[in-house]
């Protein structure tokens, strides 16, 4: 008897009233797991939802505490952020990837999905013949989502079949058109957990310098790609960035993952200076100045909120603070996900799945946040249906941009160790039919 049966998942995803069980969102997914585990008093494995799974640094909580006794909580931040944050930003920087950002060209926004609308409202309407974004997939599905509520326009494609070389090809495909403003990807890669070889950030930095791109780089896993540690301040090996190679970039440095900050909504757009600098005439016809920084900070974060929480950049910059100083290695923390990932892969090939992003060139892809999936003769959505019924919730790649239909993302955030026997039974299960 399987935990879930096939009418209680029918009679609930109709339920959900979702338009196609194809394109069901992480949300929606959320919510069906949550009503199946209410109709059947079974507790599901959630790997849908890329929540941390961590507590968030004493030093933040703190910070943020005393800041609220100072009556912070009264006063508006200043939009462009404040000086403590603005410092440190600018330090863990040079100290972690090594490129020089100054203080004022780092900019607090309530998490990287505001800065990355920030950026789409801003970049992409640095020059009226352009305006497009190239999203490199699989990514973060509510980034497209962000530009169709902009009006804008967007190429995408899966990076699947052109890793190293084969990407540079890929890439003048699309930017010789000539429509495209700015170019988006993650690496750490979210759902793959894929990550941009140096010469792939090489030719990523050759054809956005070519083209007069500006390129969108997500980090919001920084640093958890473990093969290599680069917890040491000032020290190689630093966390790897196009911003070696250009000077066409805005950086989106994350506290949700990272460093557990999820929950406190905040990020720091790190600006070239030669992007913040510049002045684009066609942004007259949007904003006040042609200026991009002051059009990013005046126009663009300033008509979004007003500035980002003030207690909790006061957080973010004691976090940043305290990784410059050697005080806090946060890599240590988030070495946990990686041991979660290590063994959720070896009980889905012990029973019969096989990963579907496996290769960073000729090396295989690091433990992390996200490993991805797909079992022999089911589509996605049958490969969704049919975990449900045992009591496993995940999304489609399909939903992601990627070509592999097949293909489930797998989040590790959520697996605490107790529930690691309980996994293994239900894919044993799974796997054997019972």
């Amino acid at each position: 008897m399987l935990p879930i049966s096939q009418q209680t998942l029918d009679e609930n995803i109709k339920k959900l009233g979702v338009a196609s069980e194809d394109k069901i969102s992480i949300r929606e997914t959320v919510r069906l797991a949550n009503m199946l585990e209410k109709a059947s008093g079974e507790k599901f494995i959630r790997f849908e939802m890329g929540v941390p799974g961590l507590k968030p640094p004493q030093i933040a909580i703190e910070a943020e505490h005393e800041a609220n006794l100072k009556g912070l909580g009264a006063i508006y931040p200043p939009v462009n952020g404040i000086d403590e944050l603005k410092i440190e930003a600018s330090k863990f920087a040079k100290n972690f990837i090594n490129i020089n950002v100054p203080p004022e060209c780092c900019l607090p926004a309530t998490g990287s999905m505001q800065g990355c609308f920030a950026a789409f409202m801003v970049a992409n309407r640095t020059d009226a013949k352009k305006g497009k974004t190239l999203f490199i997939d699989p990514g973060f599905p509510v980034n497209k989502a962000q530009l169709r509520a902009l009006g804008m326009e967007y190429y995408s494609f899966d990076v699947y079949n052109y890793r190293g070389q084969k990407l540079e090809s890929k890439l003048e495909e699309f930017l010789s058109c000539g429509d495209v403003s700015t170019i988006l990807y993650s690496s750490p890669n979210n759902p793959s957990w894929i990550n941009f070889t140096d010469e792939e950030l090489q030719i990523i930095a050759r054809m956005a310098n070519k083209y007069n791109v500006i390129v969108l780089e997500d980090l919001a896993y920084f640093g958890m790609d473990l093969r290599r540690d680069i917890s040491t301040p000032g020290q190689p090996p630093y966390n790897p960035s196009v911003a070696n190679y250009t000077d066409k970039y805005i950086i989106l440095l994350s506290g949700s993952k990272s460093f557990s900050y999820a929950g406190q909504r905040i990020s720091v757009m790190m600006i070239s200076p030669a992007v913040f600098n510049s002045n684009y005439p066609d942004l007259l016809k949007y904003f006040g100045n042609a200026n991009f920084g002051h059009a990013m900070i005046f126009d663009a974060l300033y008509t979004l909120s007003t500035g980002t929480t003030h207690s909790v950049q006061c957080g973010f910059a004691a976090i940043l603070r305290a990784c410059n100083n050697g005080e806090y290695n946060f890599v240590n923390d988030i070495r946990e996900y990686a041991k979660r990932a290590k063994f959720l892969k070896e009980q889905f090939l012990n029973n019969g799945f096989s990963i579907v992003y496996e290769l960073d060139g000729q090396e295989p892809i690091g433990d992390g946040f996200y490993f991805t999936v797909k079992y022999p003769g089911l589509t996605g959505t049958q490969l969704i249906k049919k975990l449900l019924r045992y009591g496993i919730s995940s999304i489609g790649l399909n939903i992601c941009g990627s070509e592999h239909t097949d293909g489930l993302r797998i989040c590790v955030s959520q697996l605490s160790e107790d529930l690691f026997p309980v996994i293994k039974e239900r894919l044993e299960k799974f796997h054997n039919g019972n």
